[in-house]
C-alpha cells in the first residue's frame, strides 16, 4: 500500500512540474509577442556590384624551338668533308659538309669556255650583219646558242655551290645523318639544327577562351624544372580557325634565359592576364545559399528577406559572378541567413 502511495505522489509531482514549465514557456512567448521582435531577424547585407572582370587564363604546353631545320643534300656524290658533331653549335653560313665536286668544277669550266666561244661567235655575226654579209637568221641562231650556254654555265655554278652544304641559320646540331665518306643522293638528310635562343609554347585555347587572347598579350611561363623562376613571354599567334573540338592553336614566344636555360620539349604552364571589357555583376561568396550549381540568395526587399534563385559562375576570388537573377544595387544578405525563411521580417544591421 505504501508503494502505491509513493508512486502516486511521484506522478503528481511530475505532472505539476510539466504544467509549470508549460506555463512559463507560454508566458515567455506572450512577452516576446507583446514586445514585437519575435518575427524580426538581424542581418547584414551587401550590394550587388558591377565590375570589370580580370581573368587569369591558364594553359599547359610543350616548349618548341623557334627554328627547327632538316638539311638535305641538293646534289649526288660522296661526302669529302664533314664539320659537325651532335650538340655542336654552328653559326649561320658556316660549312657543314662538302660533297665531291671535282666533276662539277670541270663541268663549270667547260660551260664557261663554251659560253666565251659562243659570245665571240655572236659578236662576229652581228658585225657581218652590219656589213651586209650575214643574215638576221644567222644572228638569231648565234644569240640562242649563246643564251643556252649562259644557262648551262649558271646551272653548273649552282651545282658546284650546292656541293658545299652551309648552315642556313645558327643553332645546335641535333641530328647527324651521314659520316665522312658516305655517298648521298639528292634529298638525303645531312643534319638537323634547332635554334632555342627563343622558344615557343604551343597551346590550345577553347572557344570561350580564345576571344580573350590577343596577339601581343603578355604571359608568365613557369616550369617544374625551375620551381621558383618565372619567364616572361608574349602571344605571337592566335589561330583564326579551330579544330573539330573547337580548340584554337595559340603560340607564345619567350626568350631563353642563359642563367636558367630551357630545352625544347619541356612541359610548362602559361598564364595570361586578360581583361574582359564587359562588366558583370558580382556578389560576396558568403551570400550564397546552396551550391553554385543550385544557387539562391536572400534579397532585402521592403523589410523582408526574399529568397531568390540565381545563376552564378564560380571564380577564384572572394566574389561570385552573377549571370542572372539579380540586378545592380540589389541588397543580398551575407550574415544571418541561418535564421531566415522566405518572407521573414529583417532588421538590417550596418557592417
Amino acid at each position: 500500500m505504501k508503494k502505491i502511495i509513493i508512486i502516486a505522489i511521484c506522478l503528481l509531482l511530475v505532472v505539476g512540474i510539466v504544467l509549470r514549465l508549460k506555463f512559463n514557456h507560454d508566458k515567455i512567448n506572450l512577452a516576446k509577442s507583446n514586445s514585437g521582435i519575435s518575427n524580426t531577424v538581424n542581418v547584414i547585407t551587401a550590394e550587388v556590384s558591377e565590375l570589370s572582370s580580370n581573368n587569369v587564363l591558364e594553359f599547359t604546353g610543350i616548349l618548341s624551338p623557334s627554328t627547327e631545320l632538316s638539311i638535305a643534300s641538293q646534289v649526288q656524290g660522296q661526302i669529302t668533308n664533314l664539320n659537325i658533331e651532335l650538340g655542336q653549335y654552328v653559326t649561320k653560313g658556316s660549312v657543314i659538309a662538302t660533297i665531291d665536286n671535282r666533276l662539277k668544277q670541270l663541268a663549270l669550266s667547260n660551260t664557261k669556255t663554251s659560253e666565251a666561244k659562243l659570245k665571240k661567235e655572236l659578236e662576229r655575226y652581228q658585225n657581218l650583219l652590219a656589213g651586209g654579209t650575214a643574215t638576221q637568221q644567222q644572228v638569231d641562231d648565234a644569240q640562242n646558242a649563246y643564251d643556252n650556254a649562259k644557262i648551262q654555265r649558271e646551272q653548273a655554278e649552282k651545282q658546284l655551290a650546292d656541293a658545299t652544304i652551309i648552315a642556313p641559320s645558327s643553332g645546335t646540331v641535333t641530328q647527324k645523318s651521314v659520316e665522312l665518306g658516305s655517298f648521298v643522293n639528292i634529298g638525303n638528310p645531312i643534319a638537323g639544327i634547332i635554334d632555342i635562343s627563343t622558344l615557343k609554347v604551343k597551346v590550345n585555347a577553347s572557344e570561350n577562351t580564345v576571344y580573350k587572347v590577343h596577339k601581343g598579350d603578355s604571359a608568365i611561363i613557369t616550369s617544374d624544372v625551375y620551381p621558383d623562376i618565372t619567364f616572361k613571354g608574349s602571344v605571337s599567334y592566335v589561330s583564326d580557325k579551330g579544330d573539330d573540338s573547337h580548340n584554337y592553336p595559340v603560340e607564345i614566344v619567350i626568350e631563353n634565359d642563359k642563367e636558367h636555360p630551357l630545352k625544347a620539349g619541356t612541359f610548362v604552364k602559361a598564364q595570361l592576364n586578360s581583361t574582359d571589357s564587359k562588366k558583370s555583376l558580382y556578389i560576396p561568396r558568403e551570400a550564397l545559399i546552396g551550391s553554385t550549381q543550385d544557387a539562391s540568395v536572400y534579397v532585402a526587399e521592403n523589410g523582408k528577406a526574399v529568397l531568390r534563385k540565381i545563376i552564378v559562375v564560380n571564380t577564384s576570388g572572394a566574389n561570385l559572378r552573377v549571370l542572372s537573377g539579380l540586378n545592380k544595387s540589389d541588397k543580398v544578405v551575407i550574415t544571418g541567413q541561418i535564421n531566415l525563411t522566405d518572407g521573414k521580417l529583417i532588421n538590417i544591421v550596418k557592417n
